[in-house]
């Protein structure tokens, strides 16, 4: 009975969105973008390890950047994000923007103009 608690919760629920915007995303950006070819990936090693957070990583293989996106338990009605390095850990503060606001074109955006900034 605990897994289908679990499974049920908000912060699951929050996450299964974002990971269903991803996958929208990513296939516009596989269509519109061939080049450009996201790898999505989800990590609950802040979960395991007492942060009560999920956090889904968006690299870019040819160019090493990365989009990081955090859900929060604790600040649930926020999704954080960050543009980053693949290879070096993310300096400053995460930026933040309304979950209720948060979508597949936000991410397709997102990967379009960070992924490919020549592309207009």
């Amino acid at each position: 009975m605990e897994n289908q608690t679990a499974e049920n919760s908000p912060s699951e629920q929050r996450l299964i969105k974002l990971s269903d915007m991803a996958n929208a995303a990513h296939l516009r950006i596989q269509q519109d973008f061939a080049q450009i070819d996201p790898v999505i990936g989800i990590s609950r090693n802040m979960r395991k390890n007492g942060v009560p957070a999920d956090v889904m990583t968006i690299d870019c293989l040819k160019t090493s950047k990365r989009i990081i996106v955090i859900l929060h338990d604790q600040n649930p009605e926020q999704v954080l994000y960050k543009f980053a390095f693949k290879e070096q850990d993310p300096a400053g503060d995460f930026s933040q923007t309304a979950f209720a606001e948060f979508n597949q074109q936000v991410l397709y955006d997102w990967i379009k103009s960070y992924f490919s900034p020549a592309v207009n």
